[in-house]
């Protein structure tokens, strides 16, 4: 006959209805102020301006006002002008 083995469990590892918070850091990161985080005003005018170019490109693009024929060179201009304005916009605060 096999000789049965006790099974010994221990007893809790984190304490009971909670979440273990860690050991508070020894190392103070002060806030930013609020006067660092305004954003310049050429931000959002070069936003809005990349925005209403792009637009406008587009615009005049399918209207036939732009040199030439409608092109694809121009559709391309102009969403990379809004895709700039998108990418200004995240520097926004």
């Amino acid at each position: 006959m096999a000789r049965k083995t006790k099974v010994v469990r221990a007893g809790r590892t984190t304490p009971k209805g909670g979440r273990v918070t860690p050991p508070p850091s020894a190392r103070y990161t002060p806030p930013i102020p609020r006067d660092r985080k305004v954003s310049p005003l050429w931000v959002p005018v070069l936003m809005f301006a990349l925005f209403g170019l792009g637009v406008l490109v587009i615009l005049t693009n399918y209207l036939g006002l732009l040199p030439g024929e409608a092109k694809n060179g121009y559709l391309v201009l102009g969403l990379g002008l809004i895709t700039g304005g998108f990418i200004v916009a995240t520097r926004y605060r």
